[in-house]
């Protein structure tokens, strides 16, 4: 991908996703993939909705930084093992959504209860509490890596996507079907012959 677009881009969809209350301040990380051997991704600690282009930074896949000023996200490892282990995915994003982190702390999240949730997001996993950028939550969001959205117990919320309006749009119907579940409570989901119907769309 041409540098200067993704860099653009990337800005775009992080001012979009502040704006739409899906990260706060400085919390969360989102990447894209520029080719085989570099990743561009927000910095640390630096509030997500107010980046400039210049304010990215570029690492290689094993977490060097090649360009950039500043440090690269603590969650970088974790954006890296994404892309690592699915060819296809070339944007990442990792927010803290409300309505999410408060599932994570109550129940599953369940994805079937529209047909927009089972086509954008599929079966969602939920990993246990980790420490932000540790190890451990690397390796416990990677067993989950065949997945377009994970969720994370008291820590928000991971998708991909074959570019990042794709992770974009799969955030966006993660947080809302996050808001559903809280709304409803307990009530059925689709029938599991529809569910499967619709998974083969």
């Amino acid at each position: 991908m041409n540098e200067d677009y993704a860099r653009s881009q990337l800005v775009r969809i992080c001012a979009l996703l502040y704006d739409r209350k899906l990260t706060v301040s400085a919390g969360g990380n989102m990447s894209v993939r520029l080719n085989d051997e570099e990743v561009l991704i927000t910095p640390s600690g630096k509030n997500k909705g107010f980046l400039g282009p210049d304010d990215l930074i570029i690492v290689n896949m094993e977490g060097e930084v090649i360009s950039g000023r500043g440090r690269p996200s603590i969650e970088t490892f974790m954006h890296l093992a994404l892309y690592k282990a699915n060819e296809g995915t070339n944007a990442i994003i990792h927010c803290h959504p409300l309505n999410c982190i408060a599932l994570t702390m109550k129940k599953k999240i369940r994805p079937d209860l529209t047909p927009e949730g089972v086509l954008l997001l599929g079966d969602v996993p939920t990993v246990g509490y980790y420490t932000p950028g540790s190890k451990e939550l690397v390796d416990a969001v990677a067993a989950h890596a065949s997945s377009k959205a994970i969720l994370m117990e008291r820590h928000g919320a991971v998708t991909q996507g074959k570019d990042l309006m794709d992770a974009y749009d799969r955030m966006e119907e993660l947080e809302f079907q996050a808001e559903l579940q809280m709304l409803v409570g307990r009530c059925r989901g689709l029938p599991r012959d529809e569910v499967e119907k619709l998974k083969r769309m």
